[in-house]
């Protein structure tokens, strides 16, 4: 059988409809392209500080132009960082937990950090303490925690030992960093303004016994009525849902000596307006209502609701800040209140003469 020879040319041919696989760019390239050291790139890959500003925008361009991509498992071996962080959570339901972590994840984004987000079904110490080493197998810097205090069976959180830990929305009393918004002074806000409107007591609508944030509200509403020497009726215990709100303001709103309502959230109140409007009684000039979140739409109600503010994008910084200053070796002792402030819109008024 006679062989089949090929000539240079048909090599060549060949050659040239084989597609070659592009090299990625290396951190080299990037250094000769934006006209720096190879180390100046990798401080600027690496998120250090020690680059003037010129020079790193310098280097950015030059990463951009080249499609560069930093290897973030190589950096991870180098630095022992892996610039993430894990949030265990109970409710994903809440307003305020909604808030929470939308505030805690535009920060954690900001500071060059992803969120490994954990949501538990319940929140025993074991499912805590079990979600806790399911993240610290998936390779995160620290743990933020989400989950009112008494969802924990009333003890103190025990985790183990290995990741930094900060506590959102808890008690001050546990041995890790702890942020929280200022429920008592929010509540004070809103019972005094109703107390100074000259109404002669204010009744509440808590959230639920569970709850550390219900708790602190309801013991400041309490705290408040009695510094006024103002009587201290009946707490009514919602669930922080929309149609609580109603069930209760069906017994509220029957009863004529009931002038004034602080609402513990803000769904609660939309429930309690309902209830009082369908018992024939108006708001602001029978009834006036307070609530506490400042959902974003709050301000549309009819008629727009007084309420007390939260600042969630506050509780966000202050609580990776904590974090992130223990991840770099501090040891962070904060134990942050975040204050709230009073919106007064038009569903609270002087009581009728």
């Amino acid at each position: 059988m006679t062989g089949v020879s090929m000539t240079d040319a048909q090599h060549v041919e060949i050659g040239l409809g084989r597609p070659e696989r592009r090299r990625d760019p290396s951190m080299a390239d990037v250094a000769r392209e934006a006209g720096v050291s190879g180390q100046t790139v990798s401080r600027v890959a690496n998120g250090r500080t020690n680059v003037d500003p010129e020079t790193r925008s310098r280097v950015v361009q030059a990463m951009q132009k080249l499609g560069y991509r930093p290897n973030s498992a190589a950096r991870a071996l180098r630095s022992g960082r892996f610039q993430s962080i894990g949030v265990i959570m109970f409710s994903l339901s809440s307003y305020g937990n909604t808030r929470t972590l939308d505030a805690v994840a535009s920060e954690a984004a900001r500071s060059g950090y992803s969120l490994t987000l954990m949501p538990l079904s319940s929140a025993t110490q074991s499912d805590v303490s079990g979600a806790f080493d399911r993240l610290r197998e998936q390779a995160v810097d620290g743990v933020i925690i989400l989950i009112e205090a008494h969802r924990l069976n009333g003890a103190d959180l025990e985790l183990p030992s290995g990741l930094p830990v900060v506590v959102l929305d808890s008690s001050a009393h546990y041995e890790y960093p702890v942020v929280d918004t200022d429920q008592a002074q929010g509540a004070r806000l809103a019972t005094e303004h109703l107390l100074e409107l000259g109404h002669r007591t204010v009744h509440h609508v808590s959230g639920p016994k569970g709850s550390y944030s219900a708790e602190r509200r309801a013991q400041s509403w309490r705290a408040t009525l009695e510094a006024a020497g103002a009587p201290v009726p009946d707490m009514a215990v919602g669930d922080w849902t929309s149609d609580s709100g109603y069930r209760l303001g069906l017994s509220l709103a029957s009863d004529p000596l009931v002038t004034a309502v602080f609402s513990a959230n803000d769904q609660m109140a939309v429930g309690l307006s309902r209830a009082i409007y369908e018992a024939g009684r108006r708001i602001p000039a029978d009834v006036s209502v307070v609530g506490f979140d400042d959902m974003a739409d709050s301000a549309n109600h009819f008629p727009p609701l007084t309420t007390v503010r939260q600042h969630f994008d506050r509780v966000g910084i202050e609580a990776l800040t904590a974090l992130i200053e223990e991840i770099e070796g501090g040891v962070s002792d904060v134990r942050a209140l975040v204050p709230t402030e009073l919106v007064v819109r038009a569903s609270t008024a002087p009581p009728r003469v």
